[in-house]
Formats: structure tokens, C-alpha cells, sequence
């Protein structure tokens, strides 16, 4: 009488998924969707199709140009949806035999992503509002934003710099015309949105810092700020609460929330997703914090295009000294020896996923 040992089942690695938001297109990543994702013709086709319906330009069509072009590319008509195309791509390419996907997150932009990748929106809702949201400013972008390090060289967030900063921002608003605030806090920097009189004022008082920086981001407009209350009502005018539905997978908003499968109010979800983080600061750095905290992820996972997001997140790791990272350099050995961050904009750590 023979007997069978049964070979134990594999337990899958717990991964929280991050989306990107429009800065994560550049030069770099031309041709990411035909290099990568030349399987993905029914996403791409119905986002295509949905852009040429609204007279815009197909996204395989400006990924397939032969040279980047800042102002085509970084235009938030296209760069939005572009964006969208690449990270729901990637994310319909993670071997899920091996990871769960417990949590789903994203920086500014990537919540609309985040809410299309955890099923809040079907797809063709998922396009419409992407393609509405990031083409409200066809006519004009609402002011700016900079971005300014708040870290020291090995990545901890310096408190004193960090209340300068933001006595100089106070002092910026002093001044007759100037309005800015904080748009994004995104690990250890701030992404400052304002007018331009108040962005140059704030510019003026911030010393440089790495030859670069304070940083005015190009094409992008006051997001998350009072400045975009009136393109939040046209947004509401345009888009209703019947788009979107309870999540498939958690979602972790920009506020730390965290939005249920089986306990989403929907009509909040719309409201917070056209009205709360449109015109109010968007904390990456909690959503990042409440992802580790309360979902213990195995593995953090950041969909490309690009992996600009991968810092940001290892100072929002390194500041609540998770898995006794203290610093930068705990966290590039971390990452030599079993990287807990797989951004799939990295080929290295993209094969870890897909494979």
C-alpha cells in the first residue's frame, strides 16, 4: 500500500498596490505601453476609443511617437489617461498565484487609478472620469506647484526644517495676492500649489537646496488646493454618484481612510474623490503609513510608467523605522538583499512581479 505526501501549497506574499500619479511619464518611459503591453489590446482599444470619441488623441498613438514632446505628453488631457493606460496595464500583469493584493493606494492622481484597479469604477466609468478630471484645464492650468525636500542626506524627515518651511509658507500668504498651500505630502518632500504670485513669493524664501530645488513642476496645476474649488463643482455638474460602485479590494485614500468592500457608502467615495481631495492637501505619506500599519504587506508594489514614486515611499517607510529602517542607507541594503519596494517601472523588480 503506497501513500501520497501532498506538497504544502505555496502561501502567497501579501502586496499593497500603488498607483502613480502624472509626474511618472517622462522621456524615459516613450513606447512603455508597446514595449510592455503589447498583449493589452482591450484596454487599450477602449481607452483609445473612448479619446477619440472626445476628438483627443489615442494614448498608443502619443506613446508611439517617435520623440517625447513635454508639451503634448506632460498636457494633463493626455498625460492623465496615458498614465491610467500604463498602470492598469501593469496591473493586470502581477502574477497574482503569487501575490494577494490586500490594500490598493495611489499618490494624487493615482487615487482615480487606484479607484479603477480596485474595481470602484468599471472601465468605461473609470476612463470617463480620468479623461474629464485631467482635461478640465484644456483651456488654461489654475496656477502651479513646487515641490521642496523636507529630509536630510539620509532620508529623516528634519522637523526643524520642516516647521521652517512652513513659517515661510506662512509668510508667503502674508503678501497682497499670494495664496499657496500644501498640495501633496509625499514622503520627505512638499508639493506646494498656489497662484503664481504666491508660488514666485514662496520661491523667494526657500533656500536652494541640491542646485535644484525649490522645483516648479511643469504643466502641473494647483492641485489639491482651494484654488480648484470651481473645477471640483463642474466635476460634480458633469460626473454622478451612480459611476461608481463598492471596491473589489480595499482602497486607502489620500486622507488614510480606508474604503471597504463590504462597508463603502459610494456616495462618499464620489464625494471625497470630486470634491475632498480635489481642493484639500492629499497625505501620500499617510496613505503609506496606514498600508504597512494595517495590512502588514509583504511587499509593496509601485505601477509604472516610471518609478519616481519609490522614494517617496522608502521615507514614509524610513520615517516610521518599518522593518528597522532608519535610514537611507538601511533601506538600499534592504532593497539589494529582498527588496520590500518592487516598482514594475524597473525591470529588475518588474520580473519579481510578473514572473
Amino acid at each position: 500500500m503506497s501513500s501520497s505526501v501532498e506538497k504544502p501549497v505555496k502561501s502567497k506574499q501579501r502586496a499593497v498596490v500603488i498607483c502613480p500619479g502624472r509626474g511618472t511619464y517622462n522621456k524615459e518611459e516613450l513606447g512603455y505601453l508597446q514595449r510592455l503591453h503589447g498583449d493589452k489590446t482591450e484596454i487599450v482599444s477602449l481607452i483609445d476609443d473612448y479619446r477619440e470619441s472626445q476628438g483627443q488623441i489615442k494614448v498608443s498613438e502619443l506613446d508611439g511617437m517617435d520623440n517625447y514632446s513635454m508639451r503634448v505628453h506632460t498636457a494633463g488631457e493626455n498625460a492623465s489617461a496615458l498614465i491610467y493606460a500604463c498602470a492598469l496595464s501593469d496591473y493586470q500583469a502581477i502574477n497574482q498565484d503569487e501575490f494577494d493584493i490586500v490594500a490598493v493606494t495611489g499618490n494624487s492622481m493615482g487615487w482615480y487609478i487606484a479607484l479603477a484597479v480596485a474595481g470602484a469604477l468599471k472601465p468605461q466609468q473609470a476612463i470617463e472620469l480620468i479623461n474629464t478630471m485631467g482635461s478640465m484645464m484644456t483651456n488654461g492650468v489654475i496656477g502651479g506647484q513646487m515641490i521642496y525636500p523636507i529630509i536630510n542626506d539620509d532620508w529623516q524627515i528634519d522637523n526643524e526644517k520642516e516647521q521652517q518651511v512652513m513659517q515661510w509658507l506662512a509668510q508667503a500668504n502674508e503678501k497682497a495676492g499670494c495664496e499657496v498651500h500644501i498640495s501633496i505630502n509625499l514622503g520627505g518632500y512638499i508639493v506646494f500649489g498656489g497662484n503664481k504670485a504666491g508660488l514666485k513669493a514662496l520661491e523667494t524664501l526657500l533656500p536652494v537646496v541640491q542646485d535644484r530645488y525649490p522645483m516648479n513642476l511643469f504643466n502641473h496645476a494647483a492641485f489639491h488646493t482651494p484654488l480648484l474649488t470651481d473645477v471640483s463643482k463642474q466635476a460634480m455638474d458633469k460626473m454622478s454618484s451612480s459611476m461608481f460602485n463598492a471596491p473589489k479590494v480595499p482602497l486607502i485614500d489620500g486622507l488614510g481612510q480606508v474604503w471597504q468592500p463590504y462597508s463603502c457608502d459610494t456616495k462618499q467615495l464620489y464625494n471625497y474623490t470630486l470634491d475632498t481631495q480635489v481642493v484639500a492637501p492629499y497625505n501620500f505619506s499617510k496613505a503609506i503609513e496606514v498600508a504597512i500599519k494595517e495590512f502588514a504587506p509583504d511587499k509593496l508594489i509601485i505601477l509604472g510608467p516610471g518609478a519616481t514614486l519609490g522614494g517617496a515611499v522608502a521615507q514614509s517607510l524610513i520615517a516610521h523605522q518599518w522593518q528597522d529602517m532608519a535610514n537611507k542607507e538601511d533601506f538600499i541594503t534592504l532593497q539589494k538583499e529582498n527588496p520590500y519596494i518592487l516598482a514594475m517601472g524597473l525591470m529588475e523588480q518588474r520580473k519579481q512581479v510578473i514572473e
